[in-house]
């Protein structure tokens, strides 16, 4: 079987009138995919022009009629006098319907079909379907709150997508569990309570970006890849902080009210630019000092070389969160304040708190002293402060890439959690 000729113009030498195409089915009917060349042959022919159906099969007129009835095109019987059609064998011309079929009418592209290129806004009624697709009409609309590009874009997530995807890590080979190593048993408790309130942590971590994705128009593909990479990234943290607390044997430590109510608030912001202010911009990005800190001051290799891993991945994190953010702020004058707001509002809710857990940051103070010794302790503490302040300086630094004014950025650092996320 052979398409003997394509597009409006007959084949060279055929005696067809202009506008006819050959199609040969040969032996080839209806019930076993001759169909498939017939639509192939009319995509290429313009809406009017003809396509010579010519076969052996018994049955094919009968069921080339009802094929085209269904698909919108006409069929024309081959008649007797028809001299080329007699050469050929030509049981009957299909003529392409005006809009090739019914389920391209109406049809739209779900944006540039070029790499790359993202719409402004994806209408619901493009759903599921690919960037760049052909999307027939008559499809169900899909409710998903984000359809605006600047609502959740930045430049930077199909770049830190990829290097997301580059840069996963396994926790069964790429941290040494079985490394030889014994802690006093107070310096063990104490990092199984840092490892206890990082669980916690990281289990808000997890939801947060989960809510997002699903939020998220999937004509913008690669924030939705990057949100579930980030889950990915904060379930691997969850296993590998959890692993190391029962590494030797010990129940996890304490969970206080306070830490849960601060994280509970982040688990409460429904829209999308706050969430991911206060989750990656504020949280996040004052745990890759915690994280900094915890590496430096890792009593064992275990312990240090989770950290290490785990703020290459916060670090990302942020870097989006900070992109996107960045991206909103340049076409939404009005966010600044939202984000003001909402810094405030958390500050008044956990007012009554009792902020981080006070098990917690004795476990820092004895992981930076390294001993019992009073001069070790104060060193311990003083660690802790600068902590802190190294904390504090790098949430307005942040504050201050998002265009909040030095003295602005300052105060509502200070308004951030004591809860550190």
């Amino acid at each position: 079987m052979s398409l003997e000729a394509s597009g409006s113009s007959s084949p060279p030498g055929s005696a067809f009138p202009a506008g006819t195409s050959l199609l040969d089915l040969a032996g080839l009917g209806f019930d076993r995919g001759a169909h498939v060349l017939l639509r192939r042959a009319l995509c290429q022919v313009r809406p009017g022009g003809r396509v010579a159906v010519s076969g052996t099969d018994p049955a094919l007129v009968a069921h080339l009629t009802a094929w085209c009835r269904r698909e919108g095109h006409t069929v024309q019987p081959a008649m007797s006098g028809d001299s080329p059609a007699q050469a050929r064998n030509v049981r009957a011309y299909v003529v392409c319907g005006a809009a090739d079929s019914s389920r391209r009418q109406g049809a739209e592209r779900a944006g540039d079909p070029r790499p790359g290129q993202v719409a402004d806004r994806a209408p619901l009624h493009w759903g599921l379907a690919a960037r760049g697709a052909l999307v027939e009409s008559g499809g169900p609309e899909v409710p998903f709150p984000v359809t605006r590009r600047d609502t959740a874009w930045t430049d930077l997530a199909p770049r830190l997508y990829r290097q997301a995807a580059a840069a996963q890590w396994n926790p069964l080979t790429d941290i040494s569990w079985d490394a030889p190593f014994h802690l006093p048993q107070e310096v063990e408790a104490a990092v199984v309570q840092v490892m206890t309130y990082l669980v916690e942590n990281e289990q808000a971590a997890l939801v947060v970006p989960a809510r997002l994705l699903v939020q998220v128009h999937p004509h913008f593909r690669e924030v939705l890849q990057l949100l579930a990479v980030q889950a990915a990234d904060e379930a691997r943290h969850v296993e590998v902080f959890t692993r190391r607390a029962l590494l030797k044997g010990n129940s996890m430590g304490t969970s206080s009210a306070g830490s849960r109510a601060s994280l509970a608030t982040l688990l409460a912001e429904p829209d999308f630019s706050i969430a991911s202010f206060l989750l990656s911009v504020l949280g996040e990005g004052s745990f890759l000092n915690l994280l900094t800190f915890l590496e430096r001051y890792a009593p064992d290799p275990v312990t240090r070389r989770i950290c290490h891993l785990v703020r290459q991945d916060e670090a990302r994190h942020v870097a989006f969160g900070l992109g996107h953010l960045e991206h909103r702020a340049d076409v939404d004058p009005r966010l600044r304040g939202r984000l003001r707001a909402a810094v405030e509002h958390r500050h008044d809710v956990l007012a009554d708190t009792a902020g981080l857990n006070r098990d917690v940051f004795e476990a820092l103070v004895v992981l930076a002293a390294g001993s019992w010794k009073p001069e070790a302790i104060a060193r311990g503490w003083r660690a802790v402060q600068r902590l802190q302040a190294e904390m504090d300086e790098g949430r307005r630094h942040r504050l201050s890439r998002l265009g909040f004014p030095d003295e602005e950025a300052a105060a509502l650092s200070a308004l951030h959690t004591r809860n550190f996320m």
